[in-house]
């Protein structure tokens, strides 16, 4: 009996299952059908423009062609009627010279007849006829504006609707992760001149291999590429994976996309364990600031719920943090939040193994400023810096303007410019925990230890606030930087 009810729940399962997905390809059918719809009137009001563009063209042309024609014209008729003007005086002032001849020949008395024919000789001389050109001065010849347009028309005839576009391929081999960007490159299994863009979409998941249909974040998109390969930079690796695919457009549609591939993302990522913190430091995600009245506000709403009959811990304040959900058990119950001058925070996330790094951007007006590592079991009141279980940078604003190296409190003066944001990175096995100035990369001081137990990012603020970086890679730049120095580091004995 339990097994066929076992049998039949499972059974009951499939098929809700399956209906689901019966469902979703039927929405999925239906808005296809309207797409179809939509998409057919719009390539059509294309297909219409395209073509009254390709008329417009035409008419242009074909109106810049009759105005030449006319030009050219208007240009012989004007050379050609003054030439027949000219023609015609000249020919009327040779006919009068003939008549005046043929006169003068029938003359008789000799003195009067020499010099009629001297008059005559004189104007043949100077006569418009003998002077003109008998050439005409242009051409009645218009075959050089005449056009053939046989290679155009074979070519109108030949018009087809645009191709769509290959599914471009995604190249693994040439893909890279680092330094928080991600390079992609791909091809086109053949060769298309009429590509003319490329859309790249991505999105994060934890989930390895391909893509599921249904992921917590969207597809973010990219257009306008116009080479195929893209560096997709600046990114925070808060997930495992990331999900990517690519397509090419011409310039009337786009074609499939490219098979999907999944490339992993690996990064330090974590939050702060505001459930340990300190009552005077406010946590918002990765951002801290102190807050003076922190501990008065936690007592009064500890009294307001004792007097609720509720019991009073000031980590389920929602006021004073965002719990995180990736935060390691540290051993610590609510009562044993940092307290007295131990204005500390520390990572949620524990390091025990592997290399990791993570930024920090502070207040320069803060009147004091640590960050570094410490073990978990650093004790409520104890200052980084000050005892074994930690190590850090030290900025000090208060009074006199200190910048130092700390640790089992020993301390060591730095000789280096103050940055705005300090990146930090720790190599566990190796016992490395170097400070960088996080813009330029410039060392600013390692130290070179024994990890006996796992330790976690720590960060210190008295009188200002901080935000911290956290989903980031080992920046190429410190991984060659700290293999230089790594033979040379400061060792936590050299603090004084």
């Amino acid at each position: 009996m339990e097994d066929q009810r076992e049998s039949l729940k499972k059974i009951i399962t499939t098929l809700a299952v399956k209906n689901e997905e019966i469902q979703i390809f039927i929405y999925a059918l239906k808005q296809m059908l309207q797409n179809v719809e939509e998409n057919s009137s719009k390539v059509q009001e294309d297909l219409e423009t395209e073509f009254q563009s390709l008329y417009s063209l035409m008419d242009e042309l074909k109106e810049g062609m009759v105005m030449k024609i006319k030009q050219e014209r208007a240009s012989k008729t004007y050379e050609l009627q003054n030439q027949l003007a000219a023609c015609t005086k000249a020919l009327e002032s040779s006919e009068e010279l003939l008549e005046t001849s043929n006169q003068t020949l029938e003359m008789a008395e000799s003195n009067s007849f020499c010099q009629a024919a001297k008059q005559i000789k004189d104007s043949v001389t100077m006569a418009p006829a003998f002077r003109l050109s008998l050439k005409a001065k242009v051409s009645d010849n218009m075959s050089h504006l005449m056009v053939d347009f046989a290679q155009e028309r074979r070519l109108i005839q030949g018009l087809k609707f645009l191709p769509v576009p290959s599914a471009p391929e995604i190249d693994m081999s040439e893909s890279l992760v680092a330094d928080n960007c991600v390079t992609l490159v791909w091809r086109m299994p053949d060769e298309d001149s009429k590509i003319d863009h490329y859309i790249l979409e991505y999105r994060k998941t934890n989930f390895e291999g391909p893509p599921r249909l249904k992921e917590d974040h969207p597809w973010m998109v990219i257009e306008g590429i116009k080479q195929t390969e893209y560096i997709l930079s600046g990114q925070r690796f808060d997930m495992k994976y990331m999900n990517f695919r690519v397509k090419a457009c011409n310039k009337a549609v786009a074609g499939e996309f490219s098979e999907p591939i999944t490339l992993e993302t690996p990064a330090f990522m974590f939050r702060l364990d505001a459930s340990t913190c300190h009552q005077n430091l406010k946590v918002e995600g990765l951002n801290v600031e102190w807050d003076a009245m922190g501990g008065k506000v936690q007592e009064i709403k500890a009294k307001e719920k004792d007097s609720k009959g509720r019991t009073a811990s000031p980590v389920n304040s929602p006021a004073r943090c965002v719990p995180s959900p990736k935060r390691m058990p540290t051993g610590r119950s609510g009562r044993d939040r940092f307290t007295a001058e131990s204005y500390t925070v520390l990572g949620d996330t524990l390091i025990d193994g592997g290399e990791y790094y993570w930024e920090v951007r502070y207040d320069r007006d803060s009147k004091a400023f640590a960050v570094g590592v410490a073990y978990r079991t650093l004790g409520k009141f104890d200052q980084l810096g000050k005892t074994s279980a930690s190590w850090c940078l030290h900025l000090n604003n208060w009074l006199q303007v200190s910048f130092s190296a700390k640790h089992n409190n020993k301390s060591k003066m730095l000789d280096v410019a103050v940055p705005d944001s300090i990146g930090v990175y720790c190599n566990f096995p190796e016992g490395y925990l170097f400070f960088y100035n996080a813009k330029t990369k410039q060392l600013l001081h390692s130290f070179r230890t024994r990890f006996t137990q796992p330790v976690l990012p720590a960060f210190m603020v008295w009188c200002g606030n901080f935000h911290v970086s956290s989903g980031l890679q080992v920046p190429s730049a410190v991984k060659c930087l700290q293999k230089r120095h790594s033979s040379s580091s400061s060792s936590s004995a050299s603090l004084t």
